[in-house]
């Protein structure tokens, strides 16, 4: 009991939806994974309407979406780690640096 496979027209590459990538991007970045999601659940029924435009349209957008917030949530933690490990090399060299020079 499932559903009919469905196949692009002659001569047509299949769509990807992007769904897993928009997921990933959810944890990194959740502000711009929200469009790709929505664009990735619009692919596969634009594909089972007969719509391959509009498919390959919203695999697009949930592509484009998925990698700004992938690109964004990426920087955002490594700029986080980098502080963490800053503060951390300045906590550990700085309380050094006061111990040595109190008598």
């Amino acid at each position: 009991m499932g559903y009919p496979q469905q196949y692009p027209p002659q001569g047509q590459p299949p769509v990807d939806n992007n769904m897993t990538m928009s997921i990933v991007s959810l944890f990194l970045f959740w502000p711009l994974a929200i469009p790709a999601l929505i664009n990735a659940s619009k692919v596969n029924p634009a594909l089972q309407a007969g719509d391959f435009a509009g498919a390959q349209q919203a695999a697009a957008e949930s592509k484009k979406w998925s990698k700004l917030a992938l690109i964004i949530g990426l920087c955002l933690w490594g700029i986080g780690l980098l502080c963490c490990v800053g503060s951390l090399a300045f906590g550990l060299f700085g309380s050094a640096a006061s111990v040595s020079t109190n008598p």
